[in-house]
């Protein structure tokens, strides 16, 4: 790499094994988080080792009572009296990354410090372009993100193949940015270079806007056009022979007592044993589970047996419930090579969301395994021939710090082994702190947008890896749409711009003056009346008649 102007020379090693110090007078080019290079030889090689800017401090400058009347500037003080205006002197600390191997794709350390009074150069943008992502806008297997926030004219490409098989972390606070990252993820998928299978777990009704996609060109071609299928709450089944003993235990309302849940164990147990060696057969009635427990009754155990009786019909007897004998949504209906899956979770309670979620991954890592496997055969339920991506939000509540739910077991097994088997898996949390700490290690590609909570702060530098503390002190400072992005996915931890959306952002947050406004508007007025006005003349009617005719 050519460069003839240098923007710095080495001082000396720095405080880490990979630091050095450069002294500069060049404060533009010097930007935390950008990138400098120096020269180094092995022999006769010589290598361009690259490094990110990671402190800077002024060491030098104008006497301090040149600055002491701010109506005039310093530069005319040292002007009149013959000094050189330019006084300024910086000593910038850099983190050494490595030389960059084309064949590779990578970068290797050669654990090369630079000698006081080597050059230290600017890494020009149309080079950092090449080094920093993995793969080329537009190429199979890119997701096009965003920009570096220090130079615009570099786009930032994830690796599509690594998130969705290493696992991917979306962390942020509550307004920074995530569920509309997560949303140009999605969009960079389900383009024709990538025709992704996905799942999104959305609790809060925020992702159906990707429909919007159906009418867009850029998801297009002559081959390919993506589907975006919603699955509302209502239209959400889950069969009850996919629950553990466990999941049932869980989702009986509160109260129940350590006799009724062993006699929950016998009634399950005896019953799943009949049902599937001796009847040959599934799927079962949740009445056949309360049948069984009924079964059980005796003198010492009747309020118990009633108290768990009550419990089930309470959870499982319900006319709308999502619990279901025999049905329940097939895994080629969830997932399918360019379709983005959404189920919509808002309606539903958390518990309940917890277990879909949890028997879903069951089927979907069971289906997997078999089919990797060659147990599972073509025309079955378990046969699913395509990896698979699922992107969780709200991930805290699958999988909380400090507590097992239903889904937390499951999740902590297909992100240990799934890569293996073709499952991804994205997590979305805006509390990273109350997310299991285990979980969000296996996540070997990390968006981190403004997070300001200290105890969220430690968890992510005690659970990422390849983030310096250094690049995690800018957290509180990133602005909205700003993000901080590293692991398997990208080959440098950088600061980027996400880019704009092609499709509308689901989760944007209502206007409440404007929305107060509207509703006191004279058109907004006038709709209601005529909306309430057969309940207001029925309402009338009643009351004449209960006020003995006369009209109130």
């Amino acid at each position: 790499m050519q460069n003839h102007n240098p923007i710095g020379t080495v001082k000396g090693p720095g405080e880490g094994p990979q630091e050095y110090l450069f002294i500069t007078r060049d404060n533009s080019r010097t930007r935390i988080g950008d990138f400098v290079f120096y020269e180094a030889r092995d022999g006769q090689k010589v290598f361009d080792i690259v490094g990110t800017i990671k402190k800077k401090r002024l060491i030098r400058n104008l006497p301090d009572s040149f600055f002491d009347n701010p109506k005039i500037s310093p530069e005319s003080i040292a002007s009149l009296i013959g000094m050189e205006p330019k006084q300024e002197l910086y000593e910038v600390a850099v983190e050494n990354v490595g030389y960059f191997d084309e064949k590779l794709k990578d970068f290797i350390n050669l654990r090369i410090q630079p000698n006081p009074g080597d050059s230290v150069y600017f890494l020009p943008s149309e080079m950092l372009a090449k080094i920093i992502s993995p793969k080329e806008m537009g190429e199979e297997g890119a997701a096009y993100v965003g920009n570096l926030l220090l130079r615009e004219e570099v786009p930032v490409v994830l690796a599509v193949e690594e998130f969705t098989s290493t696992h991917l972390a979306i962390l942020a606070s509550t307004g920074s940015g995530k569920s509309y990252t997560a949303g140009v993820l999605i969009e960079e998928l389900m383009k024709p270079y990538n025709c992704a299978a996905v799942l999104i777990i959305d609790p809060h009704g925020e992702y159906h806007t990707l429909t919007d996609m159906l009418g867009i060109q850029d998801f297009k071609n002559e081959h390919y056009r993506p589907e975006v299928k919603v699955f509302h709450s209502d239209q959400i089944k889950v069969k009850l022979s996919t629950l553990t003993e466990s999941d049932i235990k869980y989702l009986l309302p509160e109260g129940a007592s350590e006799k009724m849940n062993n006699l929950l164990s016998q009634a399950y147990r005896s019953l799943t044993e009949r049902i599937r060696r001796v009847e040959k057969r599934e799927n079962y009635r949740w009445k056949e589970l309360y049948d069984e427990v009924e079964s059980l009754r005796d003198k010492s155990n009747e309020s118990s047996i009633d108290g768990l009786k009550w419990r089930i019909e309470a959870r499982f007897g319900r006319s709308r419930s999502i619990f279901s004998d025999n049905e329940h949504i097939h895994l080629r209906e969830l997932f399918r090579p360019g379709r983005c899956t959404i189920l919509q979770l808002s309606d539903i309670e958390q518990s309940e969301q917890q277990v879909i979620v949890a028997t879903i991954l069951r089927r979907v890592n069971k289906a997997r395994v078999e089919t990797e496997r060659r147990i599972a055969k073509e025309n079955s339920e378990s046969y699913l021939p395509y990896p698979v991506f699922i992107l969780l939000e709200e991930a805290h509540r699958f999988a909380p710090s400090g507590r097992a739910v239903v889904s937390t077991d499951i999740l902590k097994q297909i992100l240990s082994e799934g890569r293996k088997f073709g499952i991804g898996v994205g997590l979305i949390s805006q509390r990273p702190g109350k997310l299991d700490q285990d979980i969000l290690s296996q996540c070997m590609t990390q968006i981190i947008m403004r997070i300001v909570n200290p105890i969220d702060q430690a968890t992510i530098a005690q659970s990422v890896e390849g983030v310096g503390r250094w690049l995690l002190d800018e957290l509180p400072a990133l602005s909205k749409g700003q993000a901080i992005i590293s692991g398997a996915s990208i080959n440098l931890p950088v600061m980027c711009r996400i880019r704009k959306r092609l499709t509308k952002h689901g989760g944007a947050n209502p206007n409440p003056p404007s929305k107060w406004i509207e509703w006191l508007s004279e058109g907004e007025k006038l709709k209601r009346e005529q909306r309430n006005a057969p309940y207001i003349r029925q309402n009338n009617a009643e009351d004449t008649e209960k006020f003995g005719g006369i009209p109130v």
